[in-house]
Formats: C-alpha cells, sequence, structure tokens
C-alpha cells in the first residue's frame, strides 16, 4: 500500500489534479464560514437546529446553511439545470441533434446549462 502512494506522487497529472482537488475543498470550507451580509445568523442557525428536515439539508451542505454562508447553494443551480435540459432533450430537437453530433455539439450542450444554470440561482437567490 505504501508502494503504491509513493508511486501516486510519481505521476505528476495526477498529482497535479488530487492537489487542486484538495485545494477547492479548502476554498470551499473557507467560503462556508463567510456569511451573507445583513442577514441574523443567530435565528437562521437556531432554525436549521430545531431537528426538522432543514436541518437534514444542511448536513449535506456542509454546514453551509445553516451559517447562511456565501456558498450555500453551491452547484445546486447547475445542477438543476442540466436535469431539466435532459428532461427537455425529449421535446427540443435542437437539444437532441447537439447531443448526437460528436464533440462539437456535445460542447453546444453542455454550455446551454451554464446559462439557465446563472439564471436559477439568480432566481433562487431572489427568493422566488
Amino acid at each position: 500500500m505504501l508502494s503504491a502512494l509513493a508511486n501516486l506522487s510519481q505521476v505528476t497529472e495526477l498529482r497535479r489534479k488530487i492537489l487542486f482537488t484538495l485545494a477547492m475543498f479548502v476554498v470551499f470550507r473557507a467560503g462556508t464560514h463567510i456569511p451573507v451580509p445583513g442577514v441574523n445568523a443567530s435565528m437562521i442557525e437556531q432554525l436549521f437546529n430545531s431537528g426538522n428536515l432543514l436541518g437534514l439539508l444542511d448536513m449535506f451542505s456542509g454546514g453551509a446553511l445553516s451559517k447562511f454562508s456565501v456558498f450555500a447553494m453551491s452547484i445546486t443551480p447547475y445542477i438543476n439545470a442540466s436535469i431539466i435540459l435532459q428532461l427537455l432533450k425529449v421535446v427540443v430537437p435542437t437539444l437532441e441533434q447537439w447531443g448526437k453530433e460528436g464533440v462539437e455539439g456535445q460542447i453546444r450542450y453542455c454550455s446551454s446549462w451554464f446559462h439557465p444554470g446563472i439564471g436559477y440561482g439568480v432566481w433562487f437567490k431572489n427568493g422566488n
């Protein structure tokens, strides 16, 4: 096992990817401690600690929701936009055609998730 870990450190590309992933974990954990300005954090934390479904959601977000942090939404808008577009792929022929066009079509299809994700995030932020 130790020899496998030693070999892991010799592969530069894999080492870079692991270090990048660890750095993103650190950035996300640091961002969960930055509260949104103008919010009574103690009231929100009391709401999440009352033992209901919100506490479960807070557990999945790593405590970001109960702190009402800047990174509380995480990647939820992007995931929701991708699910909605996958469902629309059946209805909208252009999306289905992009999925079948190879690499270029896949790039167009995947980049089409970005704009709805931003729109959904803004809509979600405004409390709708």
